[in-house]
């Protein structure tokens, strides 16, 4: 809420590296209604795996591990029914409270939504979710001795409702006004309640999977295809020292915004590259499968090996050919004779 009160002051002057990440992210959401269009089926692979690593990342941030990484992902496909300790059960929240954001209609932005992902987040603990905190508490640095050391002072529990209420009302006026960038404005967003801290536990986990939903409600996908939580995770110390950065006089209005906005919209440009990245290896992999389909079809003998291929196509990977192989034998163009190295295909009569 703090960060809203004066926007021309706190995001009014970007930084020249910030506009600089900013035309990345610009350009790369430019870019994904062309990789709907051409590469579905990519994106639909992606967006599996972005699901697991982003549970998985972002749990893994607060300390919440399942070692056994077959059984973890049998909770992420929602196959465990009997969660055996604290860190199962808090996986599968966290995987109930993205999947409700990700796969469903979500709207509208209130504090009951805030208090519904809580609550799905604590759903298989004992732990009461869906309740603002009750009590003031502290963000604080525990040392090896033991010693602690305040990080932060949250708004007070009595003021918590009335921040998160303020902070909603501001951010979505803002959006609408279309003022200011509007990855800049949910950067500010997330980093207005995380100092709100308005949960005794799981700000960091609601915080995290509200982002992405924000950042795809104003039309910056790339959360659905790439996990944003693994690359905090790879820079979680960046991720809490900016952060802390941020909220020095944040509750006289004076808070330097840009360490944390720095760090959020750097993350999010990594985000495009990496799926740019992605998508760019699909297609060459896709203009190579193109180029085993033509000799097969139109230029091998009538019966040909794999060796034949490689020596008319080099630089296509042997994983390439095997798979325009078995698509044109899964559409009747090609027959296999024979078994392993040995081998043969034989082209159908059309």
């Amino acid at each position: 809420m703090r960060s809203f009160a004066d926007l021309d002051r706190s995001i009014g002057r970007v930084p020249g590296s910030v506009v600089t990440a900013l035309r990345t992210v610009d350009t790369g959401r430019g870019s994904e209604a062309l990789y709907r269009d051409q590469l579905p089926g990519l994106l639909s692979q992606l967006a599996d795996r972005a699901r697991v690593a982003s549970i998985t990342a972002s749990s893994a941030i607060e300390g919440i591990v399942v070692s056994d990484g077959a059984r973890a992902d049998r909770i992420l496909a929602g196959r465990v029914t009997n969660l055996r300790n604290r860190s199962e059960q808090e996986l599968a929240g966290y995987r109930d409270a993205q999947d409700y954001l990700f796969q469903r209609p979500w709207q509208p932005l209130n504090s009951g939504l805030l208090l519904h992902l809580h609550r799905l987040l604590f759903a298989h603990t004992a732990a009461e979710g869906g309740q603002f905190k009750h009590e003031d508490n502290l963000v604080v640095d525990r040392a090896a001795s033991g010693e602690l050391t305040i990080r932060f002072r949250p708004v007070r529990a009595s003021d918590t409702p009335f921040f998160v209420a303020e902070l909603i009302d501001r951010y979505r006026a803002e959006v609408a006004a279309q003022h200011h960038h509007p990855v800049l404005l949910v950067g500010l967003f997330a980093l207005d309640l995380l100092v709100i801290h308005p949960f005794e536990d799981g700000n960091g986990r609601v915080t995290r999977a509200l982002t992405n939903a924000l950042l795809m409600d104003v039309g910056y996908s790339v959360p659905r295809y790439v996990s944003l939580e693994q690359q905090i995770a790879s820079s979680a110390d960046t991720y809490y020292r900016t952060l802390l950065e941020s909220t020095h006089s944040w509750h006289d209005g004076q808070a330097d915004s840009w360490p944390w906005l720095s760090y959020f919209v750097d993350i999010l440009a990594a985000g495009y590259r990496t799926f740019a990245e992605r998508a760019a290896s699909d297609r060459a992999d896709g203009s190579k499968q193109d180029r085993v389909r033509d000799y097969v079809l139109n230029h091998a003998p009538v019966t040909f090996r794999v060796a034949d291929i490689r020596t008319a196509l080099p630089g296509v990977s042997d994983p390439t050919i095997r798979v325009t192989l078995d698509r044109l034998r899964r559409e009747g163009a090609i027959a296999s004779e024979g078994l392993g190295r040995a081998a043969s295909w034989r082209r159908l009569p059309s």
